[in-house]
């Protein structure tokens, strides 16, 4: 059996069998990110199977990567499988490899990912899009633990940890009868979740600082920043693409930007964001008369709960919508500290 492994090995490509993976990075300190991590930290030593469920951009691929990097198969490949990036005609191929001849165009046998990760991880990415037909036999691989190539009659034993990925609900998704039931609940036996960034959006100053450290060096540029005022358009931001999205603009703005310095009109239009003042209160003064230090103390107070709330809690960013320096707005939550105590969590 080994030896058929080896022999279908010698038509696999140099890259495929790279098993120099680099060091997974997970950028924030938001207590999602917190919780994701001590699960990884849990099971990363194990064998178990993992389904990491995240919308697109958010590093399920990174979390894959994390897992193995700290497990006992860190030495052994590395190997990630797109099942939407590949044609369902070729991704059994793709996965199981196949024998000269077996069909139209296959003039070479070729090894499959699952054999090119033998003693390693597989990451089978986008899980969601996979046929049914195909469904059926990859169940037959999680539950057997070997492959059948394309063509071939004969069965190669395989050692893997495989780590599943969907950015699309997989419960609804066999509800709705597009998934097996049976191999999602092989696949799921730990889950994990990947918060967007529009929910962890105070990790959004690290994650520029960590990319623009990252992207200067590699493209060769002098150390950047960006202003306060470039950084509160981005907290605004929605963020439909995830830290991909950031990371890419960010290197956009290192690539075309002429200044060491990152202001908010360097940002494409569609992030700039504009904030507009909060419009006062309808306050009747009656005839007894009203407390003009209570009112606008209220007001006050209402506009830097607002800020805070805006900005999760990051007391530079809150000033700077507020129009006010970091200090000033530090004294004015210190002297407040009653009236914000329901806050206090998000103000740490």
């Amino acid at each position: 059996m080994n030896h058929h492994i080896g022999t279908l090995r010698s038509a696999a490509s140099a890259p495929q069998m790279a098993r120099a993976v680099a060091t997974p990075e997970l950028v924030g300190q938001h207590p999602l990110l917190e919780q994701v991590r001590s699960l990884v930290r849990k099971i990363a030593r194990t064998d178990v199977t993992v389904l990491v469920q995240g919308e697109s951009g958010t590093g399920k691929e990174v979390i894959a990567r994390m897992l193995h990097a700290a497990s006992r198969r860190a030495d052994q490949p590395f190997v990630a499988v797109n099942c939407g990036a590949i044609p369902a005609e070729l991704l059994e191929s793709e996965m199981f490899g196949h024998l000269r001849g077996s069909f139209t165009g296959a003039i070479g046998s070729r090894v499959g990912m699952f054999q090119l990760a033998h003693r390693g991880t597989i990451f089978l990415d986008e899980i969601s899009e996979m046929s049914p037909a195909l469904q059926v036999k990859l169940l037959r691989v999680l539950q057997e633990r070997e492959v059948r190539p394309v063509g071939s009659d004969r069965v190669v034993q395989i050692d893997v940890r495989v780590i599943a990925a969907t950015n699309k609900d997989l419960e609804q998704e066999v509800a709705a009868g597009r998934f097996r039931e049976d191999l999602y609940y092989r696949l799921n036996v730990v889950p994990m979740s990947l918060p967007p960034l529009r929910e962890r959006r105070s990790d959004i100053p690290l994650l520029v600082e960590h990319f623009l450290t990252k992207l200067t060096e590699r493209h060769g540029r002098e150390a950047m920043r960006l202003t306060d005022e470039a950084m509160v358009h981005l907290w605004e931001h929605a963020w439909p693409g995830n830290v991909r999205q950031l990371e890419n603009l960010v290197e956009r703005l290192v690539v075309l930007s002429d200044n060491a310095v990152v202001d908010e009109l360097d940002l494409p239009a569609s992030m700039r964001v504009f904030i507009t003042r909060t419009a006062l209160p309808d306050v009747t003064v009656a005839d007894s008369g009203v407390d003009l230090n209570a009112v606008v103390e209220e007001f006050e107070n209402g506009l830097i709960s607002k800020a805070m709330r805006r900005t999760q809690g990051n007391k530079q960013a809150a000033a700077t919508l507020l129009g006010v320096n970091r200090t000033t707005l530090v004294a004015k939550l210190r002297r407040r500290g009653d009236a914000f105590s329901l806050l206090a969590p998000t103000f740490a």
